[in-house]
Order: C-alpha cells, then sequence, then structure tokens
C-alpha cells in the first residue's frame, strides 16, 4: 500500500531530520563532524570522563555514570571510520541505533545487559516484566500486567519456549511502525476517498487538507513543504 509505505517513510524521516538538526547544534566549530568532546560540551556544559571500573557511593551518580558509559560505547560504535569524530550520518545512528542496520548487534546487546539478569542470552518473562512482584494479598495480578505477559506470549515470542531469543528481543525493543502506518492509512483513505478508488488525489487532500495536516502522517503539515516526501497522488 503507497500511502502506508509513504507513512512509514515519513516516520523514519521525522527521526533522521531531529537528528540532524542536533548534530547541526553539538558541531561547534562547522567541520562536519561531532566528537565526543563537543556533544559532552553541548549535552552536559563540560567534559566528562568516567572510569569504567570505578563504582560511585552515590547512587544518583552511579546511575549516571552508567548512563554515561553507554553513551559513550554507543558513540564509538556508531563510530565507522578512523576519524575520531562523528559525520552526520553517524551521528544519526548514535542517536537512533535502531534505524540503521549496522547497529543492530549493539542494539540487541544493550538491551541483553539491561533485561538479562541470569546472562543467559535470553529474556525470560519474569526478566521482560521487571521489577514487577505479585502482591501475595491479590488475588490476581494487575489489569497492565496482563496485557504484558500477553504481549511476551501472542507478539514476541514467537517459537513459544518461555524466552526471547535476540531476534525476538528485537521485535520488542525496537517498535513496528508498519502496524501504525496502515491503521493511519486506512483511516485517512476511509475519511478522505470520496471515489471510493482507496487512494488519495491532491483534490481529496485539499478537500479534507485540515484532517490531513492534523495526521501524524504528515507531522502535522510540516512534511508538506518538503519536496521529498510531496507526491500529486499518493
Amino acid at each position: 500500500d503507497e500511502l502506508s509505505s509513504w507513512i512509514q517513510q515519513s516516520f523514519k524521516h521525522y527521526v533522521t531530520q531531529e537528528a540532524k538538526q542536533h548534530f547541526n547544534d553539538y558541531d561547534k566549530d562547522g567541520d562536519g563532524l561531532v566528537s565526543w568532546k563537543e556533544y559532552n560540551l553541548q549535552m552536559y556544559d563540560r567534559v566528562i570522563d568516567f572510569d569504567e571500573n570505578t563504582v560511585l557511593e552515590d547512587q544518583e551518580e552511579e546511575s549516571f555514570r552508567q548512563l554515561h558509559l553507554k553513551e559513550k560505547k554507543r558513540f564509538e560504535k556508531a563510530n565507522r571510520d578512523d576519524v575520531p569524530a562523528l559525520n552526520v550520518e553517524e551521528y544519526i545512528a548514535f542517536e537512533h541505533p535502531e534505524e540503521v542496520e549496522y547497529m543492530t548487534d549493539f542494539v540487541i546487546q544493550e538491551a541483553l545487559e539491561e533485561h538479562d539478569k541470569d546472562g543467559d542470552g535470553f529474556v525470560s518473562l519474569e526478566e521482560f516484566l521487571g521489577d514487577y512482584r505479585r502482591d501475595p494479598t491479590a488475588r490476581e495480578d494487575p489489569e497492565w500486567i496482563l496485557v504484558e505477559k500477553d504481549r511476551f506470549v501472542n507478539d514476541y515470542d514467537k517459537d513459544h519456549d518461555g524466552k526471547l531469543n535476540p531476534q525476538e528481543l528485537l521485535s520488542w525493543i525496537v517498535p513496528n511502525n508498519q502496524g501504525i502506518a496502515q491503521e493511519e492509512a486506512l483511516h485517512l483513505i476511509e475519511e478522505m476517498d470520496l471515489n471510493d478508488d482507496k487512494k488519495l488525489s491532491e483534490a481529496e487532500i485539499l478537500k479534507n487538507q485540515d484532517l490531513f495536516l492534523n495526521s501524524e502522517a504528515t507531522d502535522y503539515g510540516r512534511q508538506l513543504h518538503d519536496e521529498r516526501f510531496y507526491h500529486e497522488e499518493l
């Protein structure tokens, strides 16, 4: 479906355009590269260098140390050449690794480090639910837990072995915009397709421009000013 594909492309376009704007903000010397120093100065107003092996006593500071070390590791992984700084494409991979194929292994490994508490290379249902512990006085789990269990069993655990392998884990941690795009496309066609030909012409879009402009598919109208995403007929 062309409209659905276009909406998926527009979702990705939002992400990359935002990352490019951040890249311009961080590239302080205008050399077309963002160094780790420039990133730190823009993000934290100072250059931070934590020791990987030194655990801090203060819990809040230790949480920040862990977060910063993860950022540094992701920054280094996004760098694909010998230049010790990121170009714009590498920066997009740093900010949105889920959108870039060469970062897939890193995304999976990062998720395993966060959720695979027993280190077996999989994420069990218990690990999937995180810190949740059932109230011993409750007769049943709360509704949100039932929903999460259903998602684990029916959406993610494709081989039904009670745990998520790396590929199944990827389907959980990286949102799939296909379903969202299809729903949005069906909604727009249902509301705007006046001649029932299952596609939207320019005339139909203009006649229902308020609905179209208020759709996430157009980033609330901003996409229509981008020639790359404009079509006379979707």
